[in-house]
């Protein structure tokens, strides 16, 4: 069975929401959420995850808001913080290790955190038990893709293009991921364009996608609360069908 990661904003309107929503998910093919935390330069993301963390931002997300939501969802389905390296930097990266550790959170995924910064830390995460995801671009070499993967955690997150998030652009991976499953093991989820019209296609000869845009549309968009979970919950429902059917 392919899994389905889904990227949300937290506290986007607010983290009760963000909580209720989270759980509802899980009842509708969600296997993990990828739990954003807002940054106000967030570079490899496009115009509609931007606006999102804006909003959260100018409505005073703060980011106990997430410890929060952490607290009441990691140990109901599987929890991830993805955020920009700058605020994991700033409040201190073994902070937010013993915070996840101690929530339950299982992983971050760190966008601006390039592999050979990242070394830094890997050892500081191996000792805390939590995941740091690692990336693979479609512009890397065999070479760089093994070295990238070879004590990958979790999940390996292929970028299905170059460039940001909500995209529909196209390129040919298969090389990649023929190149990344030569020297893993470590299960394979493709993100960036991530749709219910794109994810059969893209979850080809991978273990999983990830989507964030898609469910994003829908939180910023004129529904009620009620209304946008429950077409969130039909469109993760769908794309799960989608992508193992």
């Amino acid at each position: 069975m392919k899994k389905l990661v889904a990227y949300i904003t937290s506290s986007l309107p607010d983290r009760e929401f963000t909580i209720d929503l989270a759980l509802a998910m899980k009842e509708n093919g969600v296997d993990s959420i990828e739990l954003g935390i807002p940054f106000s330069d967030p570079v490899a993301d496009g115009p509609v995850i931007e606006k999102a963390n804006n909003i959260a931002l100018k409505s005073g997300y703060k980011i106990k808001d997430t410890l929060y939501i952490s607290q009441k969802i990691a140990k109901e389905i599987d929890t991830l913080w993805m955020g920009y390296f700058n605020p994991f930097y700033h409040k201190g990266v073994e902070y937010f290790l013993d915070e996840a550790k101690n929530l339950g959170v299982s992983g971050f995924i760190i966008p601006d955190l390039s592999y050979e910064e990242s070394l830094a830390y890997r050892a500081l995460f191996d000792e805390k038990g939590v995941a740091l995801i690692d990336f693979v671009a479609p512009t890397d070499s065999e070479d760089r893709i093994k070295e990238v993967v070879k004590d990958s955690k979790k999940f390996i997150y292929l970028v299905a293009y170059a460039g940001i998030t909500g995209s529909d652009k196209k390129e040919d991976i298969s090389e990649v991921i023929s190149n990344i499953k030569k020297h893993s093991q470590t299960p394979v989820y493709i993100g960036f364009g991530v749709n219910e019209k794109t994810a059969k296609e893209k979850a080809k000869n991978v273990d999983g996608v990830i989507v964030g845009s898609a469910f994003i549309k829908i939180l910023l968009s004129d529904l009620t609360n009620r209304e946008k979970i429950d077409k969130i919950c039909e469109l993760s429902g769908k794309i799960k069908d989608l992508i193992n059917s």
